[in-house]
């Protein structure tokens, strides 16, 4: 009798056990938002952060069949302050994922930190190379780009255009050094030849110096990396010199994404590279175009498509999972399996965790980067140090 109760005495704990979890599981998912909220990158903080909460609202408000509870962090895109702050929402808060961010110097910070404790990171921006090579990580994704893609899709463009000098200029960090970088790797093994490589320190914009020796050194072509309003301010001191008439500025989009009213006339004509444009035209970005407009009273850019997709991953990846984002290995099967429907064009995730995908050519008509062509087809990060 004594060894019946105590049988229907565990198997009633066993049974309020799973009960627990199966509700512990249905807790909300807590998720930390690291974007710029205020300084040069406001904008793309802010369509980031729309783009993610549109595909939660396309899937009634859960991911993974749990609710989402958000917890925002402003990281100000300063690299001074991100270990404070990335470390606040992993011990403070608690959260499950963290969504960020834009500036490549933060993003590093991010990716240490998350490295060290095991949270799940989605990088929706900063390109850092190292992200998704030397600092890659079962538990660490992006669902934007490395600098390296569309720099060194453009080093292609330009020689196959029959440049042949060429001169480059960027803020000096991590992001603009990278985008030079693959710039000269495209250009160089087209056959062109970059002659000088000008740098100010961000987020400096006094360029008439820089401008000055370009306009002295009369290269085949410019090549620039910035973004925000620093890419507003460069293209219109650049036109304004009268170089633009003389000498094709050329760079990756974040030159004129989310940048061309404020740009204005500046900016015609101007070719870019990246993984979206305007005037794709399939059912795919057509309705999520759409949708966008309508929720946000906005167009969507490049950074509001990468906001969306970090939500897409991280829901292939908490389905698979069931909500159990503790399951780090099988959340990180499932979205290294998996074809993306993004707006950009359908695409997949390296061993590194990094988009592979199609980097298009765009020409600014308008307040539109216009699609021209693609550029490189399913273009894969070389992921150089990614020991994973």
């Amino acid at each position: 009798m004594n060894h019946r109760i105590a049988r229907t005495a565990l198997t009633a704990l066993a049974l309020a056990s799973i009960a627990t979890f199966g509700h512990a599981q249905q807790g909300k998912l807590k998720v930390g938002l690291m974007l710029p909220y205020s300084g040069t990158y406001t904008a793309l903080g802010v369509a980031i952060e729309n783009g993610f909460k549109l595909r939660l609202e396309e899937q009634g408000g859960k991911l993974g069949g749990r609710e989402v509870e958000f917890v925002k962090v402003d990281d100000e895109s300063d690299p001074a302050k991100a270990t404070d702050n990335v470390n606040k929402l992993i011990k403070r808060d608690n959260v499950d994922v963290i969504i960020g961010t834009v500036h490549s110097g933060v993003a590093m910070a991010m990716a240490k930190a998350a490295k060290e404790s095991g949270t799940i990171l989605i990088v929706p921006n900063a390109g850092a190379d190292a992200v998704t090579g030397p600092m890659c990580a079962q538990n660490i994704f992006r669902s934007s780009f490395s600098n390296w893609q569309p720099a060194y899709a453009m080093g292609e463009v330009a020689a196959k255009q029959g440049k042949k000098k060429a001169m480059t200029i960027t803020w000096k960090y991590a992001a603009g050094d990278e985008s030079v970088a693959g710039f000269k790797e495209g250009f160089e093994k087209g056959g062109g030849q970059v002659t000088k490589q000008l740098t100010l320190p961000f987020p400096n914009v006094e360029f008439q110096a820089l401008l000055t020796e370009i306009a002295a050194a009369k290269p085949d072509a410019v090549y620039a990396f910035f973004a925000g309003g620093g890419a507003v301010k460069f293209v219109k001191d650049y036109a304004a010199a009268g170089l633009n008439k003389t000498i094709p500025l050329y760079g990756p989009g974040f030159l004129t994404d989310g940048t061309l009213e404020a740009q204005g006339e500046s900016a015609q004509g101007m070719l870019t590279t990246l993984h979206y444009a305007d005037g794709l035209n399939t059912p795919r970005d057509n309705s999520f175009r759409t949708a966008y407009a309508k929720t946000f009273k906005l167009q969507p850019d490049v950074y509001a498509v990468q906001g969306y997709d970090a939500a897409q991953m991280l829901a292939i990846g908490l389905s698979a999972v069931k909500g159990d984002i503790s399951k780090k290995a099988e959340f990180a099967a499932a979205i290294e399996k998996a074809k993306i429907d993004s707006p950009r064009g359908t695409f997949t995730i390296g061993k590194s965790h990094n988009p592979v995908q199609d980097i298009y050519l765009r020409k600014v008509e308008g307040n539109e980067n216009k699609l021209v062509g693609t550029a490189v087809k399913a273009l894969a990060d070389p992921a150089r140090g990614c020991r994973m």
